[in-house]
């Protein structure tokens, strides 16, 4: 049988592109009542900051309202939230921690 001449493409196979994960920013937010000892506790803790970045942490949020205090997946993001909140409140502190998506 005579052989005809095919010309055969061959495709790579397509390499799936991966897209990382959404990122969260978790905060923890001033108050008039909780400690500033109770927040330097919660950032060495949770966050796993020496004393200096803890106290500059603090400082941050006792001035601004506010401060970020580590950006991580959703699923490690949502554990640091609920985790903070009820060490707070296990020591009756209204502390508040929150998180919202990078940018």
């Amino acid at each position: 049988m005579p052989s005809k001449n095919h010309n055969l493409a061959v495709l790579a196979p397509e390499k799936a592109k991966s897209v990382p994960p959404q990122m969260y920013q978790v905060l923890l937010h001033n108050d008039d009542y909780t400690t500033m000892e109770f927040v330097i506790e919660v950032l060495r803790k949770f966050f796993a900051m020496d004393a200096e970045r803890a106290q500059n942490i603090m400082l941050k949020i006792h001035n601004e309202g506010r401060a970020i205090c580590g950006v991580y997946s959703r699923d490690v993001a949502e554990t640091k939230v609920a985790n903070v909140m009820a060490f707070a409140q296990q020591h009756q502190h209204p502390l508040r921690c929150s998180m919202e998506e990078t940018k």
